[in-house]
């Protein structure tokens, strides 16, 4: 059980490529750092035929809303935001990656045990391929939870934050929105340990005996 913990460690230090739409919020790119998928005519055409027709239509009309404010206030000097806005920011980013940290860590944790007691027994395969395969069950898992942790996010009262175009590419705002997200993933995973409170290796040395009475 030890070395699967130590595998799943090192396997969550990585954030997962499906859940890169909730690392494109307000103010996290450089200036010159690629915004991907929307870096090029062919990519934001990909995105837009994605979307449903409500969605396009919402899009469109806050794309007009943000540009509107952008050029009415290009010649206005632009005000750092306040401490109270930053504040806002880091804790907007912090709350859904909770959400995110602690099913990615709990589902992969279970099911890689899970794996590990009976595939794993039954086929012979490593303590590390059992990792993998419950990273990939917590993935796939990822891919429809994540919409529903966003939904929960937003119940909870938080919305965009209040910021200007300019204010929203301030150094300032985009380290909240950075650290908000390594602080909400730090506390999501370390919560999504609790599965751990309910295996222990006794269970993990009776079934990997048991198996070897059978053959």
């Amino acid at each position: 059980m030890l070395r699967f913990c130590a595998a799943a460690v090192r396997l969550q230090l990585r954030l997962h490529p499906g859940r890169v739409a909730w690392q494109r919020q307000l103010g996290t790119h450089g200036r010159k750092e690629p915004r991907e998928p929307l870096n090029s005519p062919k990519r934001a055409k990909e995105f837009i035929y994605r979307l449903q027709a409500g969605e396009r239509s919402c899009l469109l009309k806050e794309l007009q809303n943000f540009e509107s404010i952008a050029i009415a206030q290009e010649t206005v000097e632009p005000s750092p935001p306040t401490a109270a806005q930053i504040r806002y920011v880091l804790f907007h980013n912090t709350l859904p990656f909770i959400g995110f940290g602690f099913l990615d860590n709990a589902i992969m944790i279970s099911a890689g045990t899970q794996i590990e007691l009976s595939i794993g027994i039954t086929l012979g395969i490593s303590t590390m391929a059992a990792a993998a395969l419950g990273n990939l069950v917590s993935d796939l898992a990822g891919l429809g939870l994540a919409g529903y942790v966003e939904a929960l996010a937003s119940k909870l009262g938080m919305q965009v934050p209040d910021l200007t175009p300019k204010q929203a590419d301030m150094w300032q705002t985009r380290l909240s929105s950075h650290m908000g997200k390594a602080i909400g993933v730090f506390i999501g995973c370390v919560l999504g340990m609790f599965p751990l409170l309910f295996i222990s290796e006794d269970e993990e040395k009776k079934a990997k005996a048991d198996k070897a009475t059978q053959r």
